[in-house]
């Protein structure tokens, strides 16, 4: 495969691959009201961003926001599901197979069998190997201030131009990244323009190829050997707390130079008999818990799926259904007694 994009857009803009991003998109989705509508009239529609697309006259159109709280507040900006179909179409076919190829082998986000579990699995056998190599080590946790909020668009799109020359690519490109930019941002080139609408399918692969400077660094120019992350979130196990003191003064310098980031109060340096908390567990290197939040939200759930059971409002099959989240937490944890005491729901 070629190291960089070029003259693809072409040969992959078609309408079978509009088709399958659309199909892709609605999975799961199907009962939607705008799904429901763009499904009566799916070859149209396609059609007509097809032509779209290819003339080079395509709008991203605007945003619906709404904020979620679990498990922060956040605020998502959710795009038309036409546009949607757009974000699928540029993953799938151009981003993904290029970009993730160059991705280190410790990142985890959003990569296909990857993920939070093979994160935590893949720290616990580091940090099972450390042990036997130094006994006592350190744990460098790293944690980027609000992370897509603080992405400079500027710098993200000349990354991607590193690889990308297909000149249709970058413009369509360019229309998703600046998407939710205001009148006054897109005028005035002295305005710096910050943020990834946290809503687009686009936006944690961009986010992922944004960090991914970040990677190369410290695997190749710091030499970090044991180094691991999921999207903003980061470790590093180091022999001694000033060579971590080292590192995170470097780190802090790379981010703010290169990618305008800074790293918020969660980073901190500890000893590794403390453990650490990563992806949603509290792992050391025997054991793997769920951590106590976690906990306490998953009794919370089973404990109104059991009142529902004693109402008769659904069965325990349905019940487990609804814990299908959770499931996966529980199967990699050793919480052997309290899994069993959980789910005694029958």
């Amino acid at each position: 495969m070629p190291r960089t994009i070029r003259n693809e857009f072409d040969k992959k803009l078609t309408f079978e691959n509009l088709m399958k991003a659309h199909i892709l998109s609605r999975k799961g989705k199907g009962y939607r009201e705008e799904v429901i509508l763009f499904n009566l009239k799916q070859e149209e529609y396609i059609m007509w961003l097809y032509e779209k697309l290819k003339t080079g006259t395509y709008k991203h159109g605007g945003y619906s926001v709404f904020y979620v709280t679990e498990p922060k507040l956040r605020r998502i900006e959710k795009s038309r599901y036409i546009d949607r179909i757009v974000h699928r179409f540029v993953v799938d076919n151009f981003l993904k197979e290029y970009f993730e190829k160059c991705f280190i082998y410790h990142t985890y986000a959003c990569i296909k069998n990857r993920g939070m579990h093979k994160a935590c699995l893949d720290v616990q056998k580091a940090m099972k190997h450390c042990k036997n190599k130094w006994n006592e080590y350190y744990i460098l946790k790293m944690d980027v201030r609000k992370y897509f909020d603080s992405i400079n668009k500027d710098i993200l799109f000349s990354i991607l131009k590193k690889k990308i020359t297909d000149k249709k690519l970058l413009w369509l490109l360019d229309e998703i990244i600046y998407s939710n930019c205001t009148k006054e941002e897109l005028e005035d080139v002295n305005i710096i323009r910050k943020g990834l609408p946290i809503g687009n399918y686009t936006s944690q692969l961009l986010a992922n190829i944004y960090l991914n400077e970040l990677d190369q660094y410290i695997k190749h120019e710091l030499k970090e050997k044991y180094y691991f992350r999921y999207l903003d979130d980061s470790i590093i196990l180091i022999k001694t707390k000033n060579e971590a003191k080292e590192v995170l003064e470097k780190i802090k310098i790379f981010l703010e130079k290169n990618l305008q980031l800074e790293l918020n109060e969660k980073t901190q340096i500890f000893k590794s008999k403390q453990g650490i908390n990563f992806c949603g567990y509290k792992i050391n290197e025997y054991r793997l818990k769920i951590r106590d939040r976690g906990k306490q939200k998953l009794k919370k759930k089973i404990k109104e799926l059991k009142y529902k059971i004693r109402k008769g409002e659904i069965n325990s099959k349905e019940a487990k259904k609804y814990l299908a989240g959770h499931m996966g937490y529980i199967h990699y944890a050793n919480i052997h007694n309290l899994s069993k005491k959980l789910f005694e729901i029958e």
